[in-house]
């Protein structure tokens, strides 16, 4: 055989070859490219999406953790203004209790001055009688003396 036509009907074998490949064989291998181009592509919008849906759940997960630390210092701000006003409503409660007490105390002194007056006026009184009867030496009226007492102490 000659060379040049062993040539051509190689080439024109390549040519038959090809031109069925490119019939029957590239719709396939350019549809399974274009799916997975496809897929590819989906998979990508799917992770642009997933990362835009953790920084917006990372956002909201901190505009929740501040608004618990601002609900948290509230609470604590709270509690701070209730231990005030309990240590207040003690205060004042230990303060009238005081003041009872003084009052009860000052009560109390106010009866036993009173008594210890009623008790030296009697005593008083008996040393006067007893001083005028030895004086006079004769017996006085106790009660009229003692009317007589009281009248100048009321003036004193």
């Amino acid at each position: 055989m000659l060379p040049n036509l062993t040539l051509v009907i190689q080439g024109l074998a390549f040519f038959a070859v090809a031109w069925l490949v490119m019939k029957f064989g590239w719709p396939h291998i350019i549809a399974a490219i274009e799916e997975r181009q496809q897929k590819i592509a989906e998979g990508l919008a799917a992770a642009d999406n997933s990362q835009k849906a953790l920084a917006q759940a990372e956002e909201q997960a901190s505009e929740a953790l501040k608004e618990a630390r601002a609900k948290a210092n509230e609470i604590i701000e709270q509690a701070h203004q209730r231990a005030n006003q309990i240590v207040d409503a003690a205060k004042n409660e230990a303060i009238e209790a005081a003041n009872k007490q003084k009052a009860l105390a000052q009560a109390e002194i106010d009866a036993a001055a009173t008594k210890a007056k009623e008790d030296l006026r009697k005593q008083v009184s008996a040393l006067a009688v007893t001083g005028a009867e030895k004086l006079l030496k004769r017996e006085i009226d106790a009660s009229a003396h003692k009317a007589l007492l009281d009248e100048l102490a009321a003036e004193i």
